[in-house]
């Protein structure tokens, strides 16, 4: 069942105690290669360095709400490319729960070791983000306890939303809001959000070359099976669940997708270190890419989420220094 914007402002109100809301600042180095006005939604300085952490804390506060027993709350059980994971984690050990995590043996080390501290049960011996989710839900089927999807989950979505409500209460005039494009949770809670604000914002969803199950599924009109090739945006990459609730709600509430390449992705995040000082993970530079390469118009202020800064230290020095295409 997909959420409703009733269920967005609740979330806020479940999750006010535990999460403030994230700065929003403008990009003087962005606003001159785009051509307009641009913020930056930094949620890489949100607890556990993403945005997941939004719609992880409101699916668990809503389970703790419907099962007040502690002895009687189930088994949580996810699977993810590691950020949703992490925040996950961080969320079930403040709430004494328990959580179960599969992730790809490649998600990021960074990742990996931050949900292990946080004390969840960690599988990370899946070739592809696929082969995860694949393995959850037979853990889910063989012992039981709660999936919880990183994207196509109702309370996950609501929880992202709380996002958009922030970006129209710091830019009310907000024109157009840039949101990488993975599940698409992100993507639909934003998307429903403005609607709620009734502002005439666009919604642009931005996919990584390499993995677009978007794109090719809006071109199709229905969920289309892709083959992920290897990214720096990993929090991106993926095909969608059949049947995924975000797939309607993009169609619905995102007014254009554009996809950017590699060698965009490492000059976005070289240039977010050079000029704003910020080191992010590939996932969430890809609204910069797109609007340094001219792919989003800019009539109006615009704000690009940045949504995460867990990437490995290595990986990171790699991708900056990279030799720029020509």
């Amino acid at each position: 069942m997909s959420p409703s914007v009733l269920d967005i402002f609740r979330a806020r109100t479940r999750l006010r105690p535990w999460l403030a809301p994230t700065p929003m600042r403008e990009s003087a180095w962005l606003s001159s290669v785009s051509g307009g006005r641009t913020l930056l939604k930094l949620e890489s300085l949100n607890l556990t360095n993403s945005f997941k952490i939004r719609g992880a804390f409101n699916a668990l506060l809503r389970l703790v709400e419907s099962h007040p027993d502690r002895a009687a709350r189930p088994m949580v059980v996810t699977a993810s490319a590691g950020n949703h994971g992490r925040a996950m984690a961080f969320a079930a050990e403040r709430l004494g729960l328990r959580v179960v995590i599969f992730t790809p043996a490649n998600a990021p080390l960074a990742k990996r070791a931050a949900i292990r501290r946080h004390g969840a049960d960690l599988h990370d011996e899946a070739p592809d983000y696929d082969a995860a989710e694949r393995r959850a839900h037979a853990f889910v089927q063989e012992r039981g306890g709660v999936f919880i999807s990183p994207y196509n989950h109702p309370d996950v979505i609501a929880g992202a939303g709380t996002l958009g409500l922030e970006i129209v209460e710091a830019c009310p005039d907000v024109a157009t809001v840039v949101v990488p494009l993975g599940g698409g949770g992100l993507a639909s809670g934003v998307g429903l959000a403005l609607r709620a604000a009734a502002t005439r914002a666009r919604v642009v969803g931005v996919e990584a070359a390499a993995s677009t199950p978007f794109t090719a599924g809006l071109a199709r009109g229905a969920i289309t099976a892709i083959e992920p090739t290897p990214t720096l945006a990993d929090g991106l990459a993926g095909n969608l669940e059949p049947g995924a609730i975000t797939f309607p709600l993009v169609q619905q509430l995102v007014d254009a997708v554009v996809t950017v390449g590699e060698d965009e992705l490492r000059a976005a995040m070289r240039a977010l270190a050079a000029e704003e000082h910020l080191m992010v993970e590939g996932s969430a530079a890809v609204g910069v890419a797109a609007l340094a390469s001219g792919r989003v118009a800019t009539a109006g202020p615009v704000v690009a989420i940045v949504t995460g800064a867990n990437i490995d230290l290595a990986t990171f020095v790699a991708a900056v220094a990279a030799p720029a295409a020509h």
